[in-house]
């Protein structure tokens, strides 16, 4: 079966009652199986200091749990990261006696409106997400495979491991992966779902991955294992991007970004603005390294400088 990955937003420590703790480091990795239906949780370590956190748990997600204990400038900014990652599965929490007309305005044309009030019962809760992986159908999409990669180390007498998400595709024992952007070449020796062993693996599916001919040392976050001949990297493109309702300063060339894609975040500026919407304009980039991407994908565009709402809107990937 499928896995579930699920951010847990707005409230820390609230995946612990759901899962057990697993990875940790600027994001923490709780673990639900039963029989084989699995679910991954993900909550990010230092948010609302550093926002990269915040990033890559929605990137990592397919579906969120958002706890709501107070209408605050964190819950704002949370509704637009998870609708500029288009996460469009999820349930709302509220606590402290807060009501869905007080988020209702909020929320309005984003993903959040359409998901479900859900109880505070982690029981409950458990449930409800194995309910939610068992409905998930088994990817048929046998095309080249895509991983991007949020872990990686060494482990005494099996080599380099990393941990990861297949973000597009299968891969398969024995594969031969593309290392980007470094265009290093590494064998695939096995691979892990919550810790079991498995001759493929497919889109959605949290995998642990021995590989051969290459040092954990070679690695970084963010890095992609690949076999899709489509999937491309640069460090200057242009694209038409969506501004949130809610950001105010104007778009101009020389302003200090950062862009995620994946397990990437890169910083960056905009060299050039053009067009007559400010929501919409077209947008050129320059990068401080390549990000690492398939044409047609969406970027989340940060801009870190910009006070209490960091979260600018998305870019189209060319």
């Amino acid at each position: 079966m499928p896995n579930l990955n699920v951010a847990v937003l707005g409230c820390a420590g609230y995946a612990k009652t759901i899962g057990k703790e697993g990875t940790q480091s600027d994001v923490i990795l709780y673990n639900l199986k039963k029989g084989e239906d699995t679910v991954t949780l993900i909550e990010p370590v230092k948010y609302p200091e550093k926002l990269a956190p915040l990033f890559y748990t929605a990137s990592m997600a397919d579906y969120a749990i958002i706890v709501v204990d107070g209408i605050t400038a964190e819950f704002g900014e949370t509704v637009l990261m998870a609708d500029c990652a288009g996460i469009i599965s999820g349930c709302i929490i509220l606590r402290n006696y807060i009501d869905k007309s007080q988020i209702a305005p909020l929320i309005k044309g984003t993903v959040l409106e359409n998901y479900e009030f859900s109880e505070d019962d982690p029981i409950f809760l458990r449930e409800m997400l194995l309910k939610e992986a068992a409905s998930l159908e088994l990817s048929k999409d046998d095309s080249p495979g895509t991983v991007s990669i949020d872990h990686h180390f060494n482990v005494k007498g099996i080599g380099t491991v990393i941990l990861g998400t297949v973000v597009k595709g299968t891969i398969k024992v024995h594969d031969s992966l593309n290392v980007l952007p470094d265009e290093k070449t590494a064998q695939l020796r096995s691979i892990q779902k919550h810790d079991d062993d498995f001759s493929d693996a497919h889109a959605g599916d949290r995998v642990g991955l021995a590989l051969k001919n290459i040092s954990a040392d070679d690695l970084d976050r963010g890095f992609v294992l690949t076999t899709d001949d489509n999937v491309k990297y640069t460090d200057t493109f242009s694209g038409e991007a969506d501004i949130v309702k809610y950001w105010s300063a104007p778009i101009e060339a020389g302003m200090v970004i950062h862009l995620g894609h994946w397990m990437q975040y890169v910083s960056g500026r905009i060299e050039s603005v053009s067009g007559n919407d400010p929501k919409k304009p077209e947008i050129t980039l320059k990068l401080d390294k390549n990000i690492v991407y398939l044409p047609g994908d969406r970027a989340v565009i940060h801009q870190l400088d910009s006070g209490k709402l960091r979260v600018m809107g998305t870019v189209n990937l060319k």
